[in-house]
């Protein structure tokens, strides 16, 4: 026996591939950018935390694609959106311009996961359509907001 979805049905799921593949170029964002704070960062210390949240990163796009995959949708971004790109662009250019770096590109992350928790909030505000996958969301909306904490620790030593 087969089920047709129902217009409704493939509607929200529309919604729900959308806001994912939103959620997926935000992490890709955080991912990149994380690499280009490692990158630009002397202290083996900061390096050694970017090079986890990266990876972090990393995971939460595997696992959104994931639930993209269940409700029928796919997404193929690995590096991120534009928005991402020009930030990544401004932690260039704080750091070329900054004479404390690490606190330039302290402060260029914090922006980012900021703008993160944000997507974050949205998506969860909209509890009915993520239903199946609200933990995930809150999982890594926590997961998130605690890498933020820890950067900011960073800021104020």
């Amino acid at each position: 026996m087969y089920f047709i979805k129902k217009p409704k049905a493939m509607e929200n799921d529309k919604e729900i591939i959308s806001d994912l593949n939103g959620l997926v170029n935000i992490v890709n964002d955080g991912k990149e950018g994380y690499e280009s704070a490692a990158e630009a960062t002397d202290n083996p210390e900061l390096k050694a935390l970017f090079a986890k949240f990266s990876a972090q990163r990393a995971v939460y796009a595997q696992e959104l694609k994931s639930h993209i995959a269940t409700h029928g949708g796919d997404s193929t971004n690995d590096d991120g959106g534009l928005l991402g790109v020009l930030h990544r662009t401004w932690i260039d250019i704080k750091q070329s311009l900054s004479s404390n770096e690490d606190s330039a590109i302290l402060e260029a992350v914090t922006t980012g996961e900021k703008a993160a928790l944000e997507k974050y909030d949205i998506a969860l505000k909209n509890y009915v359509e993520h239903a199946d996958h609200i933990d995930l969301l809150q999982k890594q909306r926590t997961g998130i907001a605690e890498a933020l904490a820890s950067i900011e620790s960073y800021q104020t030593v």
